[in-house]
């Protein structure tokens, strides 16, 4: 099983998190059910930016984004070339160090 590692987060991680999960499984189930509180407005139907992550490492072992997960990006704070909907991404078979950007375009928490 690949190793996951979340790099420090203010507020979702602080203290950073490794774990294993299984090769197939949605990046953003893997980290909830590991204690790591990604944000998820849609509850994991794309249809939303607020699951953004970037892939620091194992970017290339995991498969294409599609369109649709491509048009949701455009609305995410902070996105680079390997920036990621966790709820679209599947664990491949390589390790991944995962960040979660410090801010979130979360309009259902924002005041």
């Amino acid at each position: 099983m690949p190793t996951i590692t979340v790099l420090p987060h203010e507020v979702v991680c602080p203290e950073g998190k490794t774990f294993e999960a299984k090769t197939g499984t949605k990046l953003a189930r893997a980290l909830l059910a590991n204690g790591v509180g990604i944000e998820h407005a849609c509850e994991f139907s794309g249809a939303c930016s607020t699951c953004h992550v970037i892939i620091r490492e194992g970017f290339d072992s995991m498969e294409e984004p599609e369109d649709e997960e491509l048009d949701m990006l455009d609305h995410a704070w902070g996105v680079t070339d390997y920036s990621r909907l966790s709820c679209r991404a599947v664990i491949g078979e390589e390790d991944l160090t995962v960040e979660i950007p410090k801010y979130s375009r979360n309009h259902a928490k924002e005041h």
